[in-house]
């Protein structure tokens, strides 16, 4: 048979399950473990493939051109074709300083070749446009759309609306550079996370948080010390349960590695997200796939605080002894009191009131002469499925003489049926704490993260007088005014073939292995990937190797003007189906 189309080419879901099943009733477990993991490739191309994370602003959203803005506005964005109008209300009447707000971004797929390169975004003020830093990531094309997250840091007054475009549709528009102090160091979840604040560092092995250095005066370092439970020991020890009769704990801090797990790196914000069912002390006898655990770190530039949301979904009716969805170890005694808040909102120091125990919104500790202190703030805590859950903290300034430790234990049951789910976000400051500035610091934090920003479409004010803009929007070589023309450099990029696809004659531009292409001068610089990375030898690419007679110095060279090509492999964001062009995805056999 000549393999004509997509699923000619590889196997379905459902065949590569008939055939587990038929590898598993023959004892063939070494078959029986290749098709596992198989299957979680088909599970990794299907997200790809179909998963939308967020929801855009249905129906509501007007797209518009730029040439529609007023002259001196069309000037400053010039390079750029078309925008979108987005406000911000503050609802709660707070000062807002740097906030984190996300939107999903949707476009006519015709309309931009690549939003991560294309999207800039500008706040409308006074007259004025100004650009506002943004982080782009997890772009997906559904249909004749493409889709994005975009992340920017809002400050404003209170009761303020702020007003926002949206621009994109510039194919000379190059991946943006902004200043930030978030430094991001390693590789895959394996990462130590830096702003001017804090540093922390996720384990090697399994990317529990690990340390955290506060960055100030002396630099505290809470670390968990010792040997675990046989495990690297790290300050973070949640998400945990005990199986019932208290036969084990099942412990994601077990995993010798993530069993899944995506980063994204950014300017704004690096985030960790990791998943999996937690290990038993002599995993694999017993991997019950009973609670799956989803849990997502998010550290932010210029904020001295990060996000943690965590998910704990039982797949199957389970009897659980006791389950843990927050617990901080701290060794040493860095901190002299222990903090909390109650479900008014209000600060408080010293032992917990006993009535409100299991209605804790804030725990953490403080030193009265350091004035260091760490807090987790409970924005969200709820559960589906469940009747009701304990808010709880049970703080400890001493636990065994190892250091300080807070608990969350949430189920008062042991029964948990299929399909609950237990959900958490929550933020952990580490501010410079005192008895006198402290509380209103933490109290006004956690009332605007559980108030955000109203998020919604809107329309430009017309009526506003549109003032001079110094400036432009657009760094050189973005505005069609490269010293050589980027659209002859993307056409010679054609010629350049992925030789081990034999028959199908694709090219690096419709694979989508081109992230970037900057020109300075007589210099072409082209950021690229690979499409895995069991191929990442990107210089097959570049200088040409095993066969491949078409590659990208070569081609480029041969443009006009060039004379040196410098090309830059980078593995962020990690490559997937979502970057074929829709040539690419004909030749491929994705869509007929």
């Amino acid at each position: 048979m000549i393999e004509s189309s997509y699923w000619d080419r590889t196997d379905t879901f459902a065949e590569k399950m008939k055939l587990l099943e038929a590898a598993w009733k023959r004892k063939d477990f070494r078959l029986a473990r290749a098709l596992a993991h198989s299957l979680r490739n088909t599970a990794i191309q299907a997200q790809s493939e179909e998963q939308i994370s967020g929801n855009p602003f249905a129906g509501a959203i007007r797209r518009e051109t730029v040439d529609s803005l007023p002259a001196s506005w069309r000037g400053w964005a010039q390079g750029w074709k078309h925008f979108q109008v987005v406000v911000l209300d503050e609802t709660v009447g707070q000062q807002r300083p740097p906030e984190p707000v996300e939107l999903t971004l949707s476009v006519p797929a015709g309309d931009a070749a690549s939003l991560g390169r294309e999207v800039r975004v500008a706040r409308v003020a006074g007259g004025h446009l100004r650009e506002v830093p943004c982080q782009v990531y997890g772009e997906v094309r559904r249909g004749q759309e493409r889709f994005c997250q975009v992340l920017i840091l809002a400050t404003g007054a209170a009761h303020q609306r702020q007003t926002y475009l949206i621009l994109y549709g510039n194919p000379d528009a190059e991946l943006p550079q902004y200043p930030t102090d978030l430094e991001t160091r390693g590789e895959g979840f394996a990462l130590d996370i830096e702003n001017d604040f804090f540093r922390a560092s996720l384990s090697r092995q399994m990317g529990q948080l690990e340390r955290l250095t506060i960055k100030r005066e002396h630099g505290l370092e809470l670390f968990a010390g010792g040997e675990g439970h046989g495990e690297p020991p790290g300050i973070d020890w949640a998400h945990d349960y005990v199986t019932s009769g208290k036969m084990q704990k099942m412990r994601i801090t077990l995993w010798e590695s993530c069993p899944d797990y995506e980063v994204v790196r950014g300017p704004l914000c690096t985030m960790v997200r990791r998943w999996g069912f937690p290990y038993s002390p002599v995993h694999p006898v017993f991997s019950p796939a009973r609670i799956n655990v989803d849990v997502e770190y998010r550290f932010y530039a210029g904020l001295p605080w990060f996000h943690k949301i965590g998910t704990m979904t039982a797949v199957k009716d389970v009897e659980i002894e006791a389950l843990r969805d927050d617990e901080w170890v701290f060794s040493g005694q860095s901190f002299t009191d222990i903090i909390w808040m109650g479900p008014d909102g209000k600060l408080r120091t010293g032992a917990i009131d006993p009535k409100l125990e299991d209605n804790v919104w804030a725990i953490g500790f403080c030193n009265e002469a350091s004035k260091d202190s760490f807090v987790a703030l409970f924005l969200e805590h709820r559960a589906e499925g469940l009747p009701w859950l304990k808010h709880s903290a049970a703080p400890m300034m001493f636990y065994r003489w190892h250091g300080h430790v807070w608990s969350r234990y949430p189920l008062p049951g042991k029964d948990v049926p299929a399909g609950a789910v237990l959900h958490q976000k929550n933020a952990y400051a580490a501010i410079p704490y005192s008895a006198k500035e402290g509380p209103k610091l933490l109290e006004d934090l956690r009332h605007r993260l559980v108030n955000p920003y109203s998020v919604s479409a809107g329309e430009l004010n017309r009526a506003v007088a549109a003032n001079d803009q110094p400036g432009r929007l657009a760094r050189p070589g973005e505005a069609g005014d490269s010293p050589i023309p980027k659209k002859l450099l993307w056409e010679a990029l054609l010629n350049c073939k992925d030789e081990q696809l034999y028959v199908t004659d694709i090219n690096v531009v419709d694979l989508g292995l081109v992230y970037d292409i900057r020109v300075r001068g007589d210099v072409v610089h082209v950021v690229m990937t690979m499409p895995h990375r069991g191929r990442p030898r990107l210089g097959y690419f570049t200088y040409g190797s095993g066969g491949n007679t078409t590659p990208v110095r070569q081609e480029l060279m041969k443009v006009p003007g060039v004379r040196r090509v410098v090309v830059e492999q980078t593995w962020e964001p990690g490559w997937n189906s979502n970057r074929l062009t829709p040539s690419g995805r004909k030749k491929l056999g994705l869509d007929t």
